[in-house]
């Protein structure tokens, strides 16, 4: 489990294209790695269309967004094209990456108990070190918290 101030390791994990996309390979000021339970689905578009929505902003603070789920290259492609969503989403089919961050584990939903990955995200600096954790996050207002934590962070 990622706790702050801890150096996340490095991770390669494929994209909506087939490509393989490693944490270290960002270079930028910030890293947000957000966990989302699954691509179509109410909230986890809420957020990936706000975080989407917000791109140019993020980037014009040095930050790189990267989304990351269970489910294959072909439910991120038909998520990014259903929602013209402009950011990197990476598949963990085998959620070993949200395991590694704490992110996976026994959800329960509807009086149901069960494994999944949860709605938390992760804000690194430059060295991948662990600034800030948002656990069990809302979409909706998530977007606007996180930026308004890094123009803080500028300040």
């Amino acid at each position: 489990m990622v706790e702050i101030n801890d150096k996340v390791l490095n991770f390669s994990l494929l994209d909506k294209d087939g490509n393989a996309v490693s944490l270290y390979a960002m270079n930028s000021k910030y890293t947000v790695v957000y966990f989302y339970p699954r691509d179509n689905t109410p909230g986890c578009t809420i957020e990936a269309k706000d975080f989407s929505d917000a791109l140019e902003e993020f980037k014009k603070l040095g930050v790189a967004i990267i989304g990351i789920s269970g489910g294959d290259q072909k439910s991120k492609t038909k998520f990014c094209e259903k929602h013209d969503l402009k950011l990197t989403l990476l598949s963990d089919p085998e959620f070993k990456v949200a395991e590694d961050f704490g992110s996976y584990g026994q959800k329960m939903f509807m009086g149901r108990t069960f494994l999944g990955i949860r709605r938390d995200t992760y804000l690194l600096d430059e060295e991948k070190k662990v600034i800030k954790i948002y656990r069990k996050v809302k979409a909706g207002k998530h977007v606007a918290e996180l930026l308004d934590d890094i123009k803080e962070l500028e300040k």
